[in-house]
C-alpha cells in the first residue's frame, strides 16, 4: 500500500474552468491527465515522449493553450511538445537540449508563443507553430525559474538569483520586453531578500509575488506586503512550478496558501476588503483558479494526495484523482501535535510529535521513536501525506519531525541561523529535541532511531559519530558523508550551496572537514543502515559506499545496498518496497530485540 499508487502533482483549470489537467507519475513514467471539473473519468493525453516526471527538484511540466485546445509540455527528452486536450499525436514545439532540457512552459495570451526555461539558466520565448527560432530574454543570472506573460502578451516576468546565493537566500523578479528588446528591469527582491511566484493581476495592472523583506515568505502585491503575518505563504524554490497562491479571474482577490507551524490551509484575500477567508484545511499546492473553480493538490497527515476543486457559487469541495491506493482511511491515522523544545542556547526548536496507530512495537510504553530529519536542509516535513509514515506508525513506533534551524517554515531568521553552521546546528537541535523526547516521555530512551535522507542523512550520521548515547540505530538513505567530495561533483543546482551553509573555501576548509562524516567513522558505534540509488547525481554513490567501507574496516555494524537505476529518491514502487522490508528488518534486529 504504501509503495504503489501514483504521485499527483501541478493540477491547472483549462481557461473556461470545464476541466483539469495535472501530472501522474505512475511506475516511474510521467502522464499528462485531463479530467472534467465537476468530477468524471480520467483521459490519459500524453504517450510518446512522456512529460517530465513527478520528481525531487521537478515541476513546471505543461500549461493549457488559450482555447483549451491543446497542452504544451515539457518532455523527458528535453524538449517541448504540444499534445491535443483530448488526446493524440504530439508535435515538437523547440527541440531536445542538453544538461536539463526545459521546463515551465507559459503560454502566451494570444496563443501564439511559449515562454520556458533552458537548462534552469535561461528564460526564452518560441513561437508554438515552430517557424521562427526562439529569443533569449534573461541575460547575466546563473538560474532563471517559473517564467509568466503580462496579459496583453508584450512582457514576460520571471524569477531569478546569481551564485554563490541560493534562490532562498537572496534573488530578484525579472521582466523583458516578449520580443527581447530592451533591458531586463528588476522589479522586486535584491541583496539580503528572497522572492518567487511573480504573476500578474488578470487586468497587468499589478505583480504578484511571494517575498521574505519583512522576516517573513508572505504575500506581496506591488512592492508591499499583502497578508502579512508571522505564517509563510510558499516553501523553498527546490525546483521549477511552485504555485502556492493564484489570483481571481477578476483580479480582486487572490487565493494562498497558509504553512502554520508545519499545518495547512487554502485561503482568500479579498483585496477590496482586505479581509481573509479559509477555504481549506490541509496542505495545499498548485493553486489554480478559473471562473468560480479554485483547483488544488491538498493532503494531511490522515489525508491522501487528492487532486480537489473547490466551487465558490456551490461551496463545494471534489475530488477529482487520487494518488496513494485505497484503505488508509481504515488505519485511523492520529493527527501529529506540535511540539517545541529549546536548543542548546535556549532557542525554541520546532518539530511534530506522530503517536503510533497501533500498540507499541515493543508492548510497553513509551514506544520505541524514529526521529526523521528532513532533506534539503532548507526545507521542512510538512503535515502532508507521506507514504511511508503509516508503515511505522502501524507497526508501533512513535515518530518526531524534526524542523531544526535552517528548516523553513518559521520565518527568514529561523532559516538562515543555518549559515555557517550545516553539520554543528542541525546536529545540536536533533539532539536536544531527543533529549526532549526521553524527559517528556515521547519515546523509550533506549530505543530512539534516527532516519534521515540526503541532507537528513548527513545530520543522522553526525549524530551518531556525537551523540551516540542518543541513538540506537541509524538510518542514512542517500545522505553525505564527505563535504569536500559533495562541493566537486554534486549537481549544477546545488554546486554552491555549501558556500553559504557551511563556508567558502578555502577559508572554511577545516569546517568541512571537522563535519564531514568520513572523519568521524571511528566514532559512530551504532548499527547503520544506508540505501543509495546508483544513479545519483546530487549526492554520488560513491559518498555511500565510502562511509560503509570505513566502518567496515572499523568490525561496525553497517549493511548498505545500492538500487540500479534510482536517482535521489526512488521513483520505483518496488524500490520502496524494497526499502521498508529492509528498514523493518534492520530494526527488529538492531533495536527491538536488543535489551534495553
Amino acid at each position: 500500500m504504501c509503495a504503489y499508487g501514483r504521485a499527483i502533482a501541478e493540477p491547472k483549470l483549462s481557461p473556461d474552468g470545464t476541466r483539469v489537467a495535472f501530472v501522474a507519475n505512475v511506475l516511474g513514467r510521467a502522464q499528462l491527465i485531463v479530467v472534467p471539473a465537476t468530477g468524471g473519468a480520467e483521459l490519459t493525453v500524453t504517450s510518446d515522449p512522456p512529460p517530465r516526471p513527478v520528481a525531487a527538484y521537478g515541476g513546471g511540466a505543461f500549461d493549457w493553450t488559450p482555447d483549451g485546445e491543446h497542452l504544451v509540455y515539457a518532455a523527458t527528452d528535453g524538449g517541448l511538445w504540444i499534445v491535443p486536450s483530448t488526446g493524440g499525436a504530439p508535435r515538437p514545439v523547440v527541440s531536445k537540449q542538453p544538461d536539463g532540457g526545459v521546463a515551465a512552459p507559459a503560454v502566451s495570451p494570444d496563443g501564439a508563443r511559449v515562454a520556458f526555461v533552458v537548462n534552469q539558466q535561461h528564460v526564452a520565448v518560441a513561437p508554438l507553430d515552430g517557424d521562427a527560432w526562439p529569443v533569449r530574454l534573461s541575460t547575466d543570472a546563473d538560474f532563471c525559474f517559473d517564467p509568466a506573460w503580462h496579459p496583453d502578451g508584450t512582457e514576460v516576468v520571471w524569477h531569478e538569483w546569481s551564485v554563490p546565493a541560493m534562490p532562498w537566500d537572496e534573488s530578484r523578479i525579472a521582466a523583458r520586453a516578449a520580443d527581447g528588446s530592451g533591458p531586463v528591469k528588476v522589479l522586486a527582491g535584491g541583496p539580503g531578500v528572497s522572492v518567487q511566484q511573480p504573476r500578474f493581476s488578470p487586468d497587468g495592472t499589478r505583480l504578484a509575488y511571494l517575498c521574505d523583506e519583512h522576516g517573513w515568505l508572505n504575500l506581496w502585491v506591488d512592492g508591499a506586503p499583502l497578508v502579512e503575518e508571522e505564517r509563510e505563504h510558499g516553501d523553498p524554490s527546490w525546483g521549477l512550478g511552485q504555485r502556492s497562491f493564484a489570483w481571481a479571474p477578476d483580479g480582486r482577490a487572490i487565493a494562498f496558501v497558509r504553512n502554520d507551524n508545519g499545518f495547512g490551509s487554502l485561503e482568500v484575500r479579498n483585496i477590496e476588503r482586505g479581509d481573509v477567508t479559509q477555504v481549506g484545511r490541509g496542505v495545499h499546492g498548485g493553486i489554480s483558479w478559473r471562473g468560480a473553480r479554485i483547483a488544488a493538490v491538498r493532503s494531511g497527515a490522515r489525508t491522501p494526495t487528492q487532486v480537489v476543486v473547490y466551487d465558490e457559487l456551490a461551496r463545494t469541495r471534489t475530488t477529482l484523482a487520487r494518488g496513494p491506493v485505497g484503505g488508509f482511511e481504515a488505519l485511523e491515522l492520529p493527527e501529529p501535535t506540535a511540539v517545541t523544545w529549546q536548543g542548546d542556547d535556549g532557542a525554541t526548536v520546532h518539530g511534530r510529535l506522530h503517536a503510533p496507530s497501533a500498540p507499541s512495537a515493543t508492548g510497553g510504553d513509551p514506544p520505541p521513536l524514529i526521529v526523521w530529519i528532513h532533506g534539503g536542509p532548507t526545507s521542512q516535513s510538512q503535515v502532508a501525506w507521506n507514504n511511508r509514515l503509516p508503515f511505522f506508525l502501524d507497526r508501533g513506533w512513535a515518530v518526531l519531525f524534526v524542523d531544526h534551524r535552517g528548516s523553513t517554515g518559521h520565518g527568514r531568521a529561523y532559516t538562515q541561523a543555518m549559515a555557517g553552521r550545516w553539520g554543528d546546528l542541525d546536529v545540536a537541535d536533533t539532539a536536544a529535541g531527543m533529549r526532549a523526547a526521553a524527559a517528556n516521555g515521547w519515546a523509550d530512551p533506549s530505543r530512539m532511531v534516527v532516519m534521515g535522507g540526503s541532507a537528513g542523512g548527513f545530520t543522522v550520521l553526525n549524530l551518531l559519530a556525537h551523540h551516540p548515547e542518543l541513538c540506537a540505530a541509524g538510518i542514512d538513505l542517500y545522505g553525505v558523508a564527505d563535504l569536500f567530495d559533495l562541493n566537486e561533483t554534486t549537481h549544477r543546482f546545488e554546486a554552491h550551496y555549501q558556500h553559504s551553509i557551511v563556508g567558502p573555501l578555502p577559508d572554511a576548509a577545516d569546517a568541512y572537514r571537522d563535519r564531514s562524516p568520513i572523519n568521524l567513522a571511528d566514532r559512530i558505534t551504532s548499527p547503520l543502515l544506508i540505501l543509495q540509488g546508483d544513479a545519483d547525481e546530487v549526492v554520488p554513490p560513491a559518498q555511500s559506499q565510502v562511509i560503509a567501507d570505513r566502518l567496515r574496516s572499523l568490525g561496525r555494524v553497517v549493511e548498505v545496498h545500492f538500487y540500479e537505476g534510482e536517482g535521489h529518491g526512488w521513483l520505483r514502487p518496488e524500490t520502496m518496497v524494497d526499502e521498508l522490508h529492509r528498514i523493518e528488518s534492520f530494526l527488529r534486529r538492531h533495536v527491538l530485540h536488543r535489551a534495553p
